[in-house]
């Protein structure tokens, strides 16, 4: 591999957090990103295992031995921002606050019932592709039988 790639590759992770939590809480509208954002920083933790291997990437990243929890902590958050509203008789999906409605601001961050369900599935997206990429990992580096 590449010495640019084995400099570049433990460096990424941080700057790919950062595009995508502008893309989460923003996206290309207002409405967030949540499944971009996750396939960002999925692809920066995937290239810390092709450059740098599982073992070195999981020591430096003890995280993400906690993929699983996270992926389902994010189905979860999704399913339930997506159905709470079948409880109060709205139909599914249908977001606080509603149009025309007062909406509370971070500084110029919206806050709406849609970022909550776009951090499920950043954290659902990130997960499965941190799971998938360990295992196929883990299958590439097992001695054949």
């Amino acid at each position: 591999m590449s010495v640019v790639f084995r400099v570049i590759a433990p460096r990424l992770l941080g700057p790919a957090f950062v595009i995508a939590a502008a893309l989460l809480v923003k996206g290309y509208t207002d409405v967030g990103d949540g499944f971009s954002a996750g396939v960002i920083v999925g692809l920066a933790v995937s290239l810390r295992y092709v450059v740098l291997g599982p073992q070195p990437t999981e020591r430096g990243l003890p995280i993400l031995r906690h993929a699983p929890a996270g992926a389902a902590a994010g189905l979860l958050i999704a399913l339930a921002v997506g159905f709470a509203p079948v409880l109060f008789g709205d139909p599914p999906f249908t977001h606080v606050p509603g149009p025309g409605e007062k909406v509370v601001h971070v500084g110029t961050l919206e806050l709406l019932s849609a970022v909550v369900f776009d951090v499920g599935v950043f954290l659902l997206v990130a997960s499965v592709l941190v799971l998938l990429v360990h295992h196929l990992s883990s299958l590439v580096l097992e001695p054949e039988a």
